[in-house]
């Protein structure tokens, strides 16, 4: 998997083979919710090995990360004809936060790369087989 992010043109942030991460800061996360993404995303295995299996995380696999601040998967479509972004976080929060995440996941040892904040991005994927995943440390209920 490679992947880029530009805004007018420019490159914010790119990666050779690892993980996009969209990630959509909700109203309430914290700390908390920053570290057990960044270890859930170091350690989850979901790179293949030798025999082919997802057998090896992006640390084992010395993957990048890509993290792209994508609000609007924090979006309410139950009702109505108009997504409700309620549930998103303030800015100033979801920037703090998703840099606390990019620092975690530096510290655990993988390179990181980001998107411009804020910005309207381009991001473009070449995804090296049908593997895409949401990570929800409280889900929202199933249902209506």
């Amino acid at each position: 998997m490679r992947a880029r992010a530009s805004v007018a043109g420019e490159t914010a942030g790119e990666i050779g083979p690892g993980l996009l991460v969209l990630v959509a800061v909700e109203a309430g996360d914290g700390p908390d919710e920053a570290a057990w993404l960044a270890r859930k995303l170091a350690e989850l295995r979901v790179f293949d090995d030798e025999s082919g299996r997802m057998n090896r995380s992006v640390v084992e696999a010395r993957g990048d990360v890509l993290l792209v601040s994508q609000f609007t998967l924090a979006a309410d479509c139950r009702k109505g004809r108009r997504p409700s972004f309620d549930r998103a976080a303030a800015p100033e929060e979801a920037r703090r936060l998703l840099e606390e995440l990019r620092g975690r996941l530096a510290a655990a040892g993988i390179r990181v790369e980001q998107g411009r904040f804020g910005e309207h991005m381009h991001v473009e994927l070449v995804n090296d087989g049908p593997a895409t995943f949401v990570l929800e440390r409280n889900p929202a209920p199933q249902g209506h």
